[in-house]
């Protein structure tokens, strides 16, 4: 049994299983942010934050994108990579942008998203997502 556990070979089985987990869990803590914003949205209650100077409107509709839509992309692993790149880019914003000035501690949550949503964008979904299922 501690043999299995501290055996470093490459299982890809394991691998792809570990990307669901990873995926569907990363995506699923994101979407807790981006649920609010949706509702806020569809209520048509505009207040936000404008970090890039490109409207209120326009910055909760690109947060509601990224946060809500191409997290539920990501937990399906449908169209994963491309889902991701708008994801990486709001915690690009949030950490660097709006949170530029305050200490490591509050940019560290968006700066954790921004390297797990990084290492997917490398890793691609895995086996058990719709990606592999729809184009191979």
């Amino acid at each position: 049994m501690l043999k299995r556990l501290l055996n470093t070979g490459n299982h890809s089985s394991n691998i792809d299983l570990s990307l669901l987990i990873f995926r569907a869990g990363v995506g699923i803590m994101m979407l807790t942010h981006g649920y609010p914003k949706f509702l806020r949205l569809i209520a048509g209650e505009f207040r936000f934050g404008d970090p890039l100077g490109l409207g209120v409107e326009a910055s909760l509709i690109l947060a509601v994108l990224a946060e809500f839509v191409c997290s539920i992309l990501l937990v399906l692993g449908l169209t994963t990579r491309y889902a991701l790149v708008p994801l990486i880019i709001m915690m690009a914003v949030a950490g660097f942008v709006v949170h530029g000035n305050d200490p490591f501690g509050t940019q560290e949550k968006s700066v954790l998203y921004l390297l797990t949503f990084v290492v997917l964008m490398i890793t691609g979904p895995g086996r058990y997502s719709l990606d592999k299922r729809l184009f191979g």
